[in-house]
């Protein structure tokens, strides 16, 4: 019973595990989205961050890697230490065996991951989930400032009713038109500072 109870405990640790490591994934490939989407000026395309999901699971996989490998150390170390323990990893002999299942637990996340980041629906996954929660934060923040800045519920009584309505003519229309917007303000600021330069060129 003791043995069927340890093996649940420790399926649940390596859940929790996956699962922070898949939170960890999105929050970065969230952020990732938002630079290239808006800091940059560019169209999403999910194939753009293929790369960027498999490294950030690869690196989660070797940080399992590395804390199951300080694990392996720390059980030889407690190995044959009988005596008071110092400190919380002042590991001893008692330790050994829970040492032995939390090193089988970082090999098992690490193993999972890896199976992940080489598989490409999986990333796919990821990204359109982290793409869903970069637009929900850009709507939101959009909204607060509606809010704050211009909203007359006052005047516009079903504003929460057609609130979904405009959040979707924002990601399909506004956002598009001022990424579009800001690249041809960007050609022409070029195209103006062309001439002047050549002007310098031709006093030197």
């Amino acid at each position: 019973m003791a043995s069927r109870q340890a093996r649940i405990k420790s399926s649940e640790i390596v859940a929790e595990g996956l699962y922070i490591a898949s939170a960890a994934t999105r929050l970065a490939l969230k952020n990732a989205i938002l630079v290239h989407i808006l800091a940059e000026g560019q169209d999403f395309d999910a194939d753009h961050f293929l790369d960027d999901a498999r490294r950030a699971l690869i690196a989660l996989a070797e940080e399992a890697e590395a804390d199951a490998e300080r694990t392996h150390r720390e059980r030889k170390a407690a190995s044959g230490r009988y005596s008071d323990s110092g400190g919380t990893h002042d590991y001893r002999s008692r330790d050994v065996a829970n040492l032995r299942r939390r090193r089988r637990q970082s090999l098992r996340i690490a193993k999972e991951l890896r199976e992940r980041a080489d598989d490409e629906t999986e990333l796919r996954k990821l990204i359109a989930d982290a793409r869903e929660a970069a637009w929900a934060e850009v709507a939101g923040n959009i909204d607060r400032t509606l809010r704050i800045e211009a909203a007359r519920p006052d005047l516009e009584p079903d504003y929460d009713r057609m609130r979904t309505a405009r959040m979707q003519a924002l990601r399909m229309v506004d956002l598009p038109r001022l990424r579009s917007q800001r690249r041809g303000a960007q050609q022409r600021t070029r195209a103006e500072r062309a001439p002047e330069t050549d002007a310098v060129d031709v006093i030197d």
